[in-house]
């Protein structure tokens, strides 16, 4: 049964643009997200945002009917919502496309893994089911990302006349990498993609992959068009937020921090496994203990914000980042100079003003569809920072000619980097700060959304 207020423009993905938390009364607080695809999508009207309900908060408000106008969020069983996110999406999918396994004693494909596969489906059958109801006759649904891989197979069934797009915001893995799921699972996650009219990544490299995997798989794509969309940063949002008063302050503490006349070395992810923290860390360690010149000269910002903090393997490797960074500084620290500054609690205000010191950005992934980080310090910086990025980064497609590329595995490589960074002519510096800005602005939220919609219509 189709909605009475069909919508022409639809979007499906796991975490919505709205969160609520229940008071100590009762009463529900709402809090709007941020992001690409939030930006993206307000670019876009008569649009419908259908989500998950992540936490209590959001169960009961979708219970109350409580909601936003252009938002349906789906009070999926929170066992089922936990076997398909944490189970499947996040420590199957995300450890496949990222190819962090450590295959000697992982993935065991079991029972269990079953008993949580068919919650994945579940969960994907839900979206899809609400989907078919809600949009109009021949409307748009782009369905995001790796949670929802199955959604385009199961709404192309349910509903003919859609235009269904899927976009995926992480890496693709390799065939042989991918091969490491079951048989049948695999092939059911092509298909289900494949169920869409177009399927989108972030970089070629990550289409071609996609591409070798349904070949070599499927024997091919069948009608499935494959396209690439570089998210870029949003510079007018960016410029703007990095001048306001709580920047300023925290800037005015960081400084403190730092100390008068050091270089910055800044870092700010979120500690996933895939960000490579640690090797970040083991890099700076060496740069001081290999080039003793920038002992008390330079100062490592390392903003680690906590990720998946229900899944053991991240706590253990957040535990890590920080003894690590407490390893250096023990190591290495004076009375005048604590040579890394780690916080691990997210601070949106306080990365922008991190941004605005930089004087390097490390950017080391191992794996990442693209990485924000690294297109988003060129923008802010005040002076220019120079930029040393992993080649392992979707981001590398564009920023690559002005970065300091480096192999993420290879910390002696990274530490001379890092030097080459802190050394470089303030004017090289700033020129190529500028060529870093202009190429990861080329494509900012709401065009990158525009066209994939433009695509899906053509």
């Amino acid at each position: 049964m189709v909605s009475e207020h069909a919508a022409q423009v639809l979007v499906a993905s796991n975490r919505g643009p709205v969160s609520y938390t229940r008071r100590d009364d009762g009463t529900l607080d709402s809090k709007r997200g941020g992001g690409g695809l939030v930006s993206g999508l307000s670019a876009v009207d008569d649009k419908l945002w259908v989500c998950a309900a992540l936490s209590d908060g959001d169960r009961e408000a979708v219970r109350r009917g409580v909601s936003e106008p252009g938002v349906r969020m789906l009070d999926i069983d929170a066992a089922v919502h936990a076997d398909a996110y944490n189970g499947i999406a996040n420590s199957v999918l995300w450890f496949v496309h990222h190819m962090i396994y450590q295959t000697p004693v992982e993935p065991v494909f079991d029972a269990e893994f079953r008993r949580q596969w068919a919650s994945y489906e579940a969960y994907n059958q839900a979206f899809a089911r609400a989907l078919a109801e809600e949009a109009g006759e021949g409307a748009a649904v782009l369905v995001q990302d790796y949670h929802l891989s199955l959604v385009p197979g199961i709404l192309r069934e349910l509903r003919p006349d859609l235009r269904i797009g899927h976009f995926s915001h992480t890496p693709w893995a390799p065939v042989d990498y991918f091969r490491l799921l079951p048989d049948d699972i695999g092939e059911q996650l092509l298909k289900g993609i494949l169920g869409a009219d177009r399927a989108a990544f972030l970089t070629r490299r990550w289409a071609d992959a996609f591409i070798g995997c349904c070949t070599e798989i499927l024997g091919g794509t069948g009608h499935t068009r494959i396209g690439v969309h570089g998210l870029g940063a949003d510079a007018d949002f960016l410029r703007r937020r990095s001048r306001e008063a709580d920047v300023d302050e925290r800037m005015e503490i960081l400084r403190e921090q730092i100390g008068a006349d050091r270089r910055t070395i800044v870092r700010v992810d979120r500690t996933e496994l895939s960000k490579n923290i640690v090797r970040g860390l083991h890099a700076y360690r060496a740069l001081l203990d290999e080039r003793p010149e920038w002992r008390e000269r330079v100062v490592h910002i390392a903003f680690a914000y906590p990720s998946r903090q229900d899944l053991a393997v991240y706590r253990d490797y957040t535990a890590e980042v920080q003894r690590v960074a407490d390893g250096i500084n023990a190591e290495y620290g004076t009375e005048g100079w604590t040579p890394v500054l780690l916080h691990v609690d997210d601070d949106f205000a306080r990365s922008l003003a991190a941004y605005r010191l930089a004087d390097v950005a490390l950017v080391n992934p191992i794996r990442d569809g693209m990485n924000l980080v690294a297109k988003e310090v060129p923008v802010v910086s005040d002076e220019g920072a120079a930029l040393v990025l992993s080649r392992e980064a979707g981001a590398y497609e564009e920023l690559g000619e002005d970065a300091l590329v480096v192999n993420p595995y290879d910390v002696s490589a990274t530490a001379a980097a890092l030097h080459e960074a802190l050394t470089m002519e303030p004017g090289e510096r700033s020129a190529r700060s500028k060529r870093l800005a202009t190429a990861a602005t080329a494509l900012p939220p709401q065009q990158w959304f525009l066209d994939q919609l433009d695509a899906l219509r053509g």
